[in-house]
């Protein structure tokens, strides 16, 4: 007789809302079984990312090393997923065969396919194609556009929006330039936004807020408004994925580098010294300022990681330009001219133009409260990549 079965039950936390738990005895489907094809090679390039992982060696080189942890932290949910739906395969071919003799174990066939055909949709999630950046961390850019000084101060919202939102997910934030208006707004603000560890997949600040990019517009009675008539304004949101050094290679080359003195509200020697740095990127035209530091080379590190992530987000767009208007679609959301969203002061609501969503609960959203909006757009975003799977 074989020995007992073993269930290996997937993490509840891991389970993802809203997903029908299929037929008991269905068969993975061809997509299915192909994705799963790779799993094998899987396994052994995440048994030999441990080992290099346990080498003191490995860890001398810290970019080196922190390429390893991530790809480590991509690789682990997937084969873990993988060999619990082998296991669980096993243990329904022994319930089958015990079935032939004793026709209650049925009930234990029909039970294990739907534990397994659950973890094989996990499984199925987490091999479907990706955008390599996702695990990256994020650089939010927030212009004021159309509204004036009301456009201005719907970005200051905007920006405290992302920051709590941040709060609630546990990254750290720095802000690494601003342009800040007469009443408190910003015409132009930059944050960085990173993970304060290894992060499962889907789950690193630039795989949740890439949808963020594009125009944002608000309905609402501005401060400014006498009479108070309802106004239309809108600010542009751009994301990108913060980049390594290893990732954009720039060539100093390829830089000019001016320095100046800031200008605007500031402590002792901001406004006294030159330590405002504006960098142009040659080959691109692409221009960045910093002013926020009081020391010139603080400023132009800043200036240089915000450059490096406009790079790689110029390089991703032109590589999408070059692909199918499938891949085209994903990344769409960075062209500010496509108002994605709503904020209507006025009844509470926000709309999501890409998906449908809308909630009455404006208040919670710019308290920080964005998390389902932004699931909607991931949900949205995987079941197009399984359609082209």
């Amino acid at each position: 007789m074989p020995p007992l079965l073993h269930r290996t039950a997937e993490d509840p936390r891991h389970r993802r809302p809203g997903v029908e738990v299929r037929a008991p005895l269905r068969q993975p489907g061809r997509v299915e079984v192909a994705l799963f094809d790779a799993c094998p090679g899987l396994a052994e390039e995440l048994d030999a990312l441990e080992e290099r992982l346990a080498d003191p060696a490995l860890h001398a080189d810290a970019a080196a090393a922190r390429a390893a942890g991530r790809r480590h932290a991509q690789l682990r949910p997937i084969v873990t997923a993988w060999r619990a739906y082998t296991a669980l395969a096993a243990d329904i071919d022994a319930a089958r065969e015990l079935a032939q003799e004793d026709p209650s174990f049925l009930v234990e066939v029909a039970d294990l396919t739907a534990e397994r055909d659950e973890v094989g949709q996990r499984l199925a999630d987490l091999l479907i194609a990706r955008d390599p950046l996702d695990d990256s961390d994020a650089i939010l850019e927030i212009k004021a556009g159309e509204g004036g000084q009301e456009s201005a101060l719907f970005a200051a919202d905007l920006l405290r929006m992302y920051l709590r939102y941040a709060e609630r997910e546990g990254w750290q934030t720095e802000i690494l330039a601003a342009e800040e208006s007469d009443l408190g707004g910003y015409r132009d603000v930059t944050v960085s936004v990173r993970t304060r560890g290894l992060v499962q997949p889907g789950q690193a600040p630039y795989a949740r807020l890439r949808f963020e990019g594009g125009v944002h517009r608000v309905q609402r009675v501005p401060v400014t408004e006498s009479q108070g008539r309802i106004h239309t304004s809108a600010a542009g949101v751009l994301v990108m994925p913060e980049a390594e050094e290893v990732d954009v290679v720039v060539n100093p080359e390829d830089l000019r580098v001016d320095v100046y003195r800031s200008s605007g509200p500031g402590g002792q020697s901001v406004n006294t010294t030159d330590s405002a740095v504006r960098i142009t990127h040659l080959p691109t035209g692409i221009v960045v300022s910093c002013q926020n530091e009081k020391s010139q080379l603080q400023n132009r590190e800043q200036a240089l990681r915000i450059l490096r992530a406009r790079l790689l987000a110029l390089a991703t767009e032109q590589r999408a330009a070059e692909d199918s208007a499938a891949r085209r679609s994903q990344v769409r959301t960075v062209d500010r001219s496509e108002r994605i969203r709503t904020y209507n002061f006025g009844e509470n609501r926000i709309s999501d133009h890409r998906t449908g969503y809308k909630a009455y609960n404006l208040d919670q959203v710019l308290d920080g409260d964005l998390g389902p909006i932004i699931t909607s757009c991931v949900d949205a975003d995987r079941a197009e990549r399984a359609g082209r799977s």
